[in-house]
C-alpha cells in the first residue's frame, strides 16, 4: 500500500539526455510509473540549469553524463552544489563499476545503466523518491581505488570551491575567477588553497589535471 502513496503524488522530473528517442522511452517510463507527473525534457546542461531555475519542486533529475555541457563528472559536481535539494539519478549507456562508484561519491543518488529494463528503471527511481540510494546490485560502493580516493577528496569540496575549479580548469586568472564570482582575490586565494590542500596536490596545475582527468573519465591514470 506504500507504493500506491507514492504513486498518487504529483511528480516533477527532469529528462535530461541529448537524444529525443531515448527522452521519449524514458518519457513512457515515467508516465507509466505515477498517475500525475509533470515531465521537463533537457538536451544540454544549460537546459537542465534552465529548468531547475524556472520550475518549483523538481523531484528527480534523470541525469545522462555524456550530453553537451557535461564535461564527465563536472556536470553533476557543479548540479549537486548549486542545486543541493534535487535528487539526480544518473542513467548511462556507461556500466564499468568505478564510474557508477565515482557518480555516488559526486552526489549522485542512483545510477542506472540504460541497458536495464523498465521495470529495473521504474524500482530504482522509486528507491532514490523515497530517499534510498539505488545503483545495481552487483555494484560494491565499498571497493576503494585511486579513482575513487580522488573522488572522494573532490567530492569534499564546498559549491563555491566547485566553481572555482571549474574556472580554473578553464584556465581564468585570479582576478578574472573574482570577478565572475564577485568576490575579492584574496577570497579567491584562500578558496584555491583550499583546493588544493583537500585535493592533496601541490600547485593549482596539479589541481587542474585532476580535475580534467575526472571530466575527461581517465580514471585509472588519475593518480599518476
Amino acid at each position: 500500500m506504500e507504493e500506491h502513496s507514492v504513486h498518487n503524488a504529483v511528480h516533477r522530473f527532469i529528462i535530461a539526455d541529448d537524444h529525443p528517442l531515448f527522452r521519449g522511452a524514458m518519457r513512457q517510463t515515467i508516465e507509466k510509473q505515477f498517475a500525475s507527473v509533470k515531465i521537463i525534457e533537457a538536451g544540454s546542461l544549460d537546459e537542465v540549469t534552465a529548468a531547475l531555475d524556472r520550475e518549483e519542486d523538481v523531484d528527480m533529475i534523470l541525469l545522462d553524463l555524456s550530453m553537451p555541457g557535461m564535461r564527465g563528472f563536472s556536470g553533476l559536481m557543479y548540479l549537486r552544489a548549486q542545486y543541493v535539494g534535487v535528487p539526480i539519478v544518473v542513467v548511462s549507456g556507461t556500466e564499468d563499476p568505478t564510474t557508477i562508484r565515482s557518480a555516488i561519491e559526486f552526489g549522485a543518488s542512483g545510477y542506472i545503466p540504460k541497458s536495464l529494463g523498465i521495470d529495473v528503471i521504474q524500482d530504482g527511481v522509486s528507491v532514490v523518491l523515497e530517499g534510498g540510494v539505488w545503483i545495481p546490485p552487483d555494484i560494491d560502493l565499498n571497493t576503494v581505488d585511486e579513482a575513487t580516493k580522488m573522488a572522494q577528496r573532490l567530492a569534499s569540496l564546498t559549491p563555491q570551491q566547485v566553481r572555482v575549479l571549474m574556472m580554473l580548469s578553464q584556465g581564468l586568472l585570479n582576478k578574472q575567477i573574482a570577478y565572475e564570482l564577485s568576490v575579492s582575490e584574496a577570497t579567491v586565494k584562500a578558496h584555491v588553497s583550499a583546493i588544493l590542500q583537500k585535493l592533496g596536490v601541490e600547485s593549482r596545475t596539479q589541481a587542474v589535471i585532476a580535475a580534467a582527468k575526472i571530466e575527461a573519465g581517465q580514471w585509472q591514470s588519475i593518480a599518476g
